[in-house]
């Protein structure tokens, strides 16, 4: 189970990844258990990001928005 600072990290990176301290001690365990990931951007910057554990972590949670069907992203719906 993760801890309440655990899952605000989780919540932070999720809102405003650019705002994490790198050394905070809650990242060791959100990469540990495969939640977070660090994306290499083209700017030749890293970024932490939710992987897709973490994510669906958050949408159980109501902590997230869940992800939208492809048909849905694109605002098109066929209704057969």
């Amino acid at each position: 189970m993760l801890s309440p600072h655990e899952f605000a990290t989780l919540m932070l990176i999720r809102h405003a990844p650019e705002q994490i301290d790198m050394n905070r001690h809650e990242l060791d365990i959100l990469f540990e258990r495969q939640l977070v990931a660090l994306e290499q951007r083209a700017e030749g910057m890293r970024r932490l990001s939710l992987t897709f554990a973490g994510r669906s972590l958050l949408e159980a949670l109501g902590r997230a928005e869940p992800r939208l069907a492809p048909y849905e992203e694109s605002g098109s719906y066929d209704a057969h």
